[in-house]
């Protein structure tokens, strides 16, 4: 923790890292030796009807340093990575160093790199979207773009078939026409953790079975009445999951080991993205 203390007080640090990597207790230690307030950077930690199962900050760690853009959006209210800047352009001007956590790679590039100035999507570009597999949206969008993206991210190759069919513009191209960043990466201390693999499945095993006994299940049940596949809420890793416990087709073991899987492959996902995208950040190991 000394070594932390030594920051000048006016310097934004950004902290980014695969899920189960230790990135929140990093935050809040710096946040506890230098000062500062957390923020959000993880985008399903923004909505409001799960804290254990997206392993949100507790109420105890919440007391010892203030976090902001943590469960504020409703499960059915749209939310995007514009949305997300928008919201964190006035803590960026505030009097607290921003500490910006999580592992939405896109928050990040977004914020650094800037964002390009998109327009809205249209209910009916979305809704027909919702209708369409994965495939049929891939063979939809141009071959750059699709180049550029997490192709096993729905969300993210939905949301390149919205921008083509809503505005007749690829991704891409609205993307090369991006303006400055909000927070260069010179003008603060960008921290990306790069863990061992094995490590970080062990991690993964271990935190999903905390979640569970820390009332993961429950969150899922009190949402069943209204849940819907299609929302972006609805599809944090863990929740077709124990939908399916909840649902009787599958028991919790199954149903614990199948998101333990989809989280380890979301986390390689992750890593990979970090460490294509992320070469000019300061690289952490846990524990260092």
């Amino acid at each position: 923790m000394a070594r932390w203390r030594a920051l000048p007080p006016d310097l934004p640090v950004l902290i980014a890292g695969p899920t189960a990597s230790g990135k929140s207790a990093l935050a809040l230690e710096i946040a506890q030796a230098a000062g500062g307030v957390i923020v959000n950077a993880d985008a399903s930690q923004v909505y409001a009807c799960w804290r254990v199962l997206t392993a949100r900050p507790d109420a105890e760690e919440e007391a010892r340093a203030p976090h902001l853009l943590y469960g504020h959006v409703q499960p059915g209210a749209a939310y995007s990575t514009g949305h997300w800047l928008r919201e964190i352009a006035p803590i960026l001007k505030g009097p607290e160093r921003p500490i910006v956590v999580g592992g939405t790679g896109l928050y990040f590039r977004a914020l650094t790199e800037g964002l390009a100035d998109i327009p809205p999507t249209p209910a009916e570009v979305r809704a027909e979207a919702d209708t369409l597999p994965l495939d049929i949206l891939l063979a939809g969008i141009d071959a750059r773009t699709a180049a550029g993206i997490d192709r096993v991210n729905r969300a993210r190759v939905q949301r390149a078939w919205e921008v083509q069919r809503a505005t007749g513009r690829s991704l891409s191209d609205w993307q090369a026409e991006t303006g400055a960043p909000m927070l260069p990466l010179a003008a603060c201390l960008p921290l990306v953790f790069d863990v061992d693999r094995d490590w970080l499945n062990a991690r993964i095993a271990r935190r999903f079975d905390q979640m569970i006994a820390g009332g993961a299940l429950e969150e899922v049940a009190a949402v069943r009445p209204v849940y819907d596949p299609a929302l972006p809420a609805h599809r944090a890793i863990g929740v077709p999951e124990l939908m399916a416990h909840l649902d009787g087709r599958m028991t919790l073991e199954q149903a614990r080991d199948a998101a333990v899987v989809a989280t380890r492959q979301f986390a390689k996902r992750q890593r990979t993205w970090f460490r294509s995208r992320m070469g000019d950040w300061q690289r952490v190991r846990p524990g260092s």
